[in-house]
């Protein structure tokens, strides 16, 4: 008997190719299986979507392919997971395979049967030699530490709650014990079948992985074995990355720890999802499929649970942060997230008083000002220590001449190529480009080319400058050291850098956001923001809240041990460099005060329509020139014409992005709004044979590629 076996494969929406190929089979395929397929000259990996004992009408059957093989011994993907799949592909407005490849590990398209076997065999050694879960665990894995009455109350009504939770604590709350306690519970609960429960924990940059890595495993392996926890972000090699993912999709894992990537991990016995800092925009990918893993853990988790619901269990999903997005605010508000408050630190702890510097009355110049800088050294005399945020890396963001105005723009980009003292270098952050600094200017031969502006690198050099005079407990110099992707690029570097801190090696620490949000810094009790001005009148609507959440989780790394704070008998500290000390931020940040400042721009988001009360896309094109990209945007708009809900949608006139070439890519775009999101997602699913058609268009010649951007946070 012949079948004929849908299959998708890596496709992206813009090619015009389908959602599934279909090929011919002489065996029975289930949805879900890993197959080998002819696709042109090559051979490439696929997931089959359904499997039908008779040809589609369409398809010519003398021209139809055989399916090569199947990956024998690896389980199917389940059907919780294809329906994901699937809902993503639609929202999303991508091709089924652009999403569902891209979430397998890539490592997996190139094995032959042979090396899988080996590998299966192996994750079978290793299910074989892990504890069953009954075996008696520590006091530690038990227990834990001692839960405040906010924690023990967040946990009690966890146990009950039916909708998706939003837990709202302080930073330094305790929220990591509670997300251990839900694990503990959710692995211990008996699943239907004999499947093993499993718990998917996302974080939303790789640098917040290890320290928390470190709290699961020792808090599970001594229950679970060793294999019990594992990782996925895309800072692993392709073989760590396989190996993790064949022991959640085998029930091998039972805690899967991961940045957005993970959303799409194979987990057939998934009970719970944590997304620690739901609001953080790293969960949203700018590249490919443009999907939002944490809007995707709430779908998903609902999925799991109408699974469930015939044997009375769920899955549960907890969205946990202290500056919450006001999405989710605003869906807690309506009643949709239950909302869990944990307003106090554990220990008793008190939050970093603010104090704002009035830019306006230091002295001209000043890289820290003189307060600022007093307050920092009696902090390192005393033993503390002190975290300086400034929001750009590199020495500086521009080298200029000043004789001729010379500028170190990227030739391939229409942005500034920004200056690396340290190795000497002219590095474009967009596309890569790099060049030696050179010994003059190339336009006019002047040798004074200069730094413009300020990054990390330059800061930690000025502030060992500015506190040199100043001596430590132990009558050291002051050691100044500093965080973010440079200097944590090499394998280790991040975890060498964080237990220098740890251990008191370093008093000041001078990074990028990276260093602001879910690190446990015990000994730092100053915090300092440089810079913050720049995101108050921004055009893009949501740089307030991005700029509050970063303010408000940079001072909640200090002051988080109240034992150490104790003893140093002062409070601990957030100041404010700026020129808009009477800016309305400021003042609900003074307070610590999130409900108060989600409220003022939840009524000015409602007053604008803007999301949460309406609905927004991206259009975008990339060209060879920018009059290809935006005529093809244009044409797009003229074909829209009698669509589907038109008449409620509104399409802004085709502009260039911000930064409009990249990697000699001219890139535009084109806004799209609707008070409606079922309406805007009917309007967008049948534009889109209209935007295959207009790629055709004299006009447009010289498009490279078109996208999709669903729900963007950028504009």
């Amino acid at each position: 008997m012949v079948f004929w076996p849908s299959v998708i494969v890596a496709t992206p929406a813009h090619s015009g190719v389908g959602h599934t190929l279909s090929y011919r089979s002489e065996f029975l395929l289930t949805p879900g299986t890993l197959v080998r397929v002819p696709l042109g000259t090559r051979e490439v990996l696929g997931v089959v979507w359904d499997c039908p004992n008779a040809a589609p009408e369409d398809l010519n059957e003398a021209k139809a392919k055989n399916v090569i093989g199947a990956l024998e011994g690896l389980p199917p993907l389940n059907a919780r997971w294809l329906r994901l799949i699937r809902f993503a592909s639609q929202y999303y407005q991508r091709g089924l395979g652009e999403v569902a490849l891209a979430a397998l590990p890539p490592q997996l398209r190139e094995l032959d049967a042979a090396q899988l076997a080996r590998r299966m065999k192996k994750r079978a050694k290793l299910a074989t030699a892990m504890p069953d879960g009954d075996t008696p665990a520590s006091d530690a894995a038990d227990t834990g530490h001692e839960l405040s009455e906010e924690q023990a109350q967040a946990l009690a009504a966890l146990e009950t709650a039916q909708a998706p939770v939003l837990l709202f604590g302080a930073t330094g709350s305790g929220k990591t014990e509670v997300y251990l306690r839900a694990t503990r519970r959710a692995l211990d609960a008996t699943a239907p079948g004999n499947v093993t429960t499993q718990v998917l924990v996302m974080v939303p940059e790789i640098n917040l992985t290890p320290q928390l890595e470190a709290r699961f495993r020792e808090r599970f392996e001594p229950v679970y074995g060793a294999g019990a926890v594992v990782c996925l972000h895309s800072g692993m090699t392709p073989a760590q990355r396989l190996a993790s993912w064949l022991a959640a999709h085998t029930g091998g894992a039972r805690i899967v720890l991961g940045t957005r990537m993970a959303i799409f991990a194979s987990m057939p016995g998934l009970r719970l999802i944590v997304v620690d800092e739901e609001h953080d925009p790293s969960y949203k990918s700018q590249e490919g499929a443009r999907y939002s893993a944490r809007d995707l853990a709430v779908y998903r988790a609902k999925l799991e649970s109408d699974a469930l619901a015939g044997q009375g269990q769920r899955c549960l999903i907890i969205l946990g942060s202290a500056t919450p997005s006001l999405e989710s605010w605003h869906a807690a508000d309506q009643g949709r997230y239950l909302r869990l408050a944990m307003p106090a630190r554990i220990g008793g702890g008190a939050l970093p008083r603010l104090r704002l510097v009035d830019m306006n009355h230091q002295p001209k110049g000043a890289v820290i000002a003189p307060p600022l800088l007093a307050a920092m050294a009696e902090r390192i005399e005393r033993g503390e220590q002190c975290l300086v945020l400034l929001n750009r890396r590199g020495y500086a963001p521009v080298l200029a001449c000043h004789e001729c105005g010379w500028k170190s723009g990227c030739p391939h980009c229409s942005a500034y190529r920004v200056f690396h003292k340290l190795d000497r270098t002219l590095r474009c952050h967009h596309c890569g480009f790099t060049e030696r600094v050179p010994r003059a200017c190339p336009d006019c031969g002047n040798l004074d080319i200069a730094p413009v502006g300020r990054g990390t690198e330059q800061l930690e050099e000025q502030i060992a400058q500015l506190l040199a005079g100043v001596k430590r407990p132990d009558g050291e110099p002051p050691r100044v050291a500093r965080m973010d992707a440079d200097t944590t690029r090499l394998k280790g570097s991040l975890e060498t850098q964080l237990a220098a801190l740890h251990s008191g090696e370093v008093d000041v620490l001078v990074g990028t956001q990276m260093i602001a949000k879910g690190h446990d810094f015990r000994r730092i009790t100053l915090v300092a923001g440089l810079n913050a001005d720049s995101a108050l009148f921004a055009s893009d609507y949501r740089a307030p809240e991005r700029l509050f959440a970063l303010l408000m989780q940079a001072a909640g790394r200090a002051g988080r041990d109240a034992a150490f704070m104790g003893t140093q008998g002062g409070a601990s500290e957030m100041w404010i460099q700026t020129w808009y000390p009477q800016h309305p931020l400021f003042a609900t940040l003074r307070t610590h005060d999130f409900p108060a400042f989600a409220t003022e721009q939840l009524e000015e988001r409602e007053s604008a329509a803007m999301p949460p009360y309406g609905s927004q896309a991206l259009l975008r094109a990339d060209a060879r020139t920018q009059a290809a990209a935006q005529a093809f945007l244009n044409i797009a708009a003229d074909q829209a014409a009698g669509l589907p809900h038109r008449d409620e949608i509104t399409l802004y006139p085709a502009v260039p992005l911000s930064i409009q070439r990249v990697a000699n890519v001219e890139r535009a775009q084109m806004l799209v709004e609707c008070a409606s999101r079922s309406e805007l997602q009917r309007f967008l699913a049948a534009w889109q044979p209209v935007l295959h058609a207009c790629r055709s268009a004299p006009e447009a010649k010289g498009l490279v590629r078109w996208a999709v951007d669903v729900d963007p946070l950028t504009i």
